[in-house]
């Protein structure tokens, strides 16, 4: 599984999860989420490793020298689970009704840049520096 076709399979998670109104699989993605985020094992290494292929993530290329040694798929992981984390905590712990958008965003978002190719929050963390 490629990146790309990781990334639009969560969008579609994210936005069944929100359509249901389940609390329990929005959290179980976040966990997961910081999980690969902060260990770098990731499911989509894991079935490479399992079909013993190696795939291109198959996400447009932003060519620039890297300033941090810490690729821009990890910090996006870990960037997704804290933004998600705390619109959806926002909207149903604390009852913050202005951010009811963020969450739908994000899995609209997720789910356009697996159709597309094109993440621009990836292509923003390589601009920063990111590997």
């Amino acid at each position: 599984m490629s990146d790309r076709s990781y990334l639009f399979i969560l969008g579609l998670y994210i936005l069944a999860a929100l359509y249901i109104d389940n609390d329990l699989m929005i959290y179980a993605l976040v966990g997961i989420m910081l999980f690969e985020g902060i260990t770098d094992f990731t499911l989509t290494g894991l079935t490479q490793k399992i079909r013993k292929v190696k795939l291109d993530p198959g996400l447009l290329r932003y060519e620039s020298a890297p300033k941090f040694n810490f690729e821009a798929i990890r910090a996006l992981r870990l960037f997704f689970a804290l933004a998600m984390t705390a619109a959806y905590m926002s909207v149903h712990e604390y009852n913050v009704e202005m951010l009811w958008f963020l969450p739908w965003f994000f899995g609209f978002a997720l789910l356009g840049a697996g159709v597309s190719g094109v993440c621009p929050v990836v292509l923003g963390m390589k601009w920063l520096g990111f590997k």
